[in-house]
């Protein structure tokens, strides 16, 4: 089963878009603690998706599709924004002082800690982020 919800790209969206996600993994059988994982990975998509892709809020529109299966919890995230390239974020220097760094791609990584799967494409004009969390790990 798959639900698909549309929110204004603003930080005042961020709320509604984790409930939604919750709702989603609760259905999903995850514990509260992947559940939370899960809702911060894309918190970070999205707030990264409003200051880079649009530059700002109310540019343009975050669609979010959440797809339960047996085996896992597949999200597309998709914006109209800028094009991203992952290759064009640093790793992050990880035993740097944590109030020192700015954008050196602590985000991503952490995405991709939490995440089983992390893919990005541009595809038809659109950045289409896919997260899988696989079940029972």
């Amino acid at each position: 089963m798959t639900k698909t919800q549309i929110f204004p790209g603003r930080y005042d969206s961020l709320e509604k878009i984790s409930e939604f996600i919750q709702e989603n993994t609760k259905n999903a059988g995850f514990d509260g603690f992947t559940s939370y994982t899960i809702e911060t990975a894309v918190d970070e998509a999205c707030s990264n998706i409003i200051e880079h892709a649009y530059g700002q809020e109310n540019i343009g529109d975050i669609e979010i599709s959440v797809s339960i299966n047996p085996s896992n919890l597949t999200i597309y995230i998709k914006d109209n924004g800028k094009p991203f390239n992952p290759k064009s974020i640093p790793k992050p220097n990880l035993s740097s002082n944590l109030y020192e760094r700015k954008g050196d791609g602590l985000g991503l990584y952490m995405m991709r800690q939490w995440m089983d799967e992390v893919q990005f494409e541009f595809v038809d004009n659109k950045n289409v982020l896919k997260m899988v969390k696989n079940k029972g790990q």
